[in-house]
């Protein structure tokens, strides 16, 4: 698998991503366990991280917020969009379990909207990181709403981000 490039497979209700980056296995895991890190990179182009507040540990959580931040995204410019990540495993440097929750300003995991148990894992490859994400939804259904709302090109985008983060910090 070539560097830059993202694979995706849907296995039923699970949806599987894996990339490699250019970076060190150290590094990747870097910048997911530290909340300043996430805030340079996290989200889909024209959205910046404007709330981030982590307790990376098991039992621990990130909440945060995502705002569009581009005029030229429309009817998204403005838009806020809240999440919280509960982190069930973590075993540096190669593996971070987290159930992933939409939620409110306050933290509290919005009704109806489908979570996710997502486990990551980065495997080193000659200095560089193959990173495989498997999110587990509740049902094939639930899948496919996050895809019809377009996550998938925002975690491509997300992930082309982390790629550039990743290069200007080494």
């Amino acid at each position: 698998m070539m560097a830059n490039t993202m694979i995706t497979r849907v296995e039923g209700q699970v949806l599987v991503l894996e990339r490699v980056f250019n970076a060190p296995r150290e590094l990747v895991f870097k910048v997911f366990s530290d909340g300043e890190h996430l805030k340079q990179w996290w989200g889909p182009r024209g959205w910046e991280v404007t709330v981030s507040s982590m307790d990376f540990r098991p039992g621990g959580s990130w909440h945060y917020c995502m705002k569009c931040m581009d005029k030229n995204q429309g009817d998204f410019y403005g838009m806020e969009s809240w999440g919280k990540s509960v982190y069930e495993e973590i075993e540096a440097p190669g593996k971070i379990v987290y159930i992933d929750y939409f939620s409110d300003a306050e933290g509290q995991v919005a009704e109806g909207m489908p979570a996710t148990t997502v486990t990551m894992t980065l495997e080193e490859i000659d200095g560089k990181t193959k990173l495989v994400s498997r999110g587990v939804y509740e049902s094939p259904e639930a899948l496919k709403t996050v895809l019809e709302m377009g996550m998938e090109e925002g975690i491509t985008q997300t992930w082309d981000r982390l790629e550039e983060y990743l290069a200007a910090q080494q």
